[in-house]
């Protein structure tokens, strides 16, 4: 397993060192096709080469979330067109079980649009949440907006991890869950003030 992990870096970064900015992008865009090729690879080692002034920063983000963005576009349009019917039978075998489809129509049910933007920052889900969003029929301007929003957020963490761990920067496999928490907390702070916001106009 280390050594197939080994592997995928070496391609991964290789195809980013040679093509800049598209390679950050296109990348990006296979991982929200549901391909396993792990954002954690690809954003550390386009902050790397910011370290190294072969990249601009905030383009190198801009990227990350462009390319998620046209790869979440094409899952949207497979859940459009195949249905709950196709996830079901097929979902499992990229990490979308039946239990987490579920999850995901109970967010959509509960939080509306918004779960668009706040499932592109939780690890295992992000990539796969397009699917049901598009079963589901979210409206495409809305979606894209939100998709692009999370998708810039995630690919700016990030992408500014691997500048500050420089030529360390496979490092941040090893503290990545210390991520997860502070965008979990982020997460959780904006869904309180999306339901108080909700609230509030009930009120008034």
């Amino acid at each position: 397993m280390a050594e197939l992990l080994m592997q995928l870096m070496t391609t991964v970064t290789s195809y980013i060192a040679s093509l800049g900015y598209w390679g950050v992008g296109i990348m990006m865009a296979i991982e929200s096709c549901n391909i396993p090729l792990p954002s954690e690879i690809i954003l550390p080692f386009g902050g790397y080469l910011v370290s190294t002034g072969r990249l601009k920063f905030f383009p190198t983000a801009l990227a990350g979330a462009a390319g998620g963005t046209v790869g979440s576009i094409i899952s949207y349009y497979i859940g459009l067109f195949g249905g709950r019917p196709l996830l079901l039978r097929y979902g499992k075998y990229i990490g979308l079980t039946t239990e987490r489809l579920h999850q995901a129509e109970g967010w959509l049910a509960r939080y509306g649009d918004a779960t668009v933007f706040f499932s592109r920052l939780l690890p295992g889900i992000r990539t796969f949440i397009s699917l049901p969003v598009g079963a589901a029929r979210v409206s495409m301007i809305r979606f894209i907006v939100y998709t692009f929003l999370g998708s810039l957020i995630w690919a700016l963490v990030l992408t500014y991890c691997g500048y500050l761990m420089g030529e360390n920067w496979e490092m941040i496999r090893g503290w990545f869950h210390r991520i997860d928490i502070v965008l979990l907390g982020v997460i959780v702070l904006l869904a309180g003030w999306f339901v108080w916001r909700k609230a509030s106009r009930g009120r008034a």
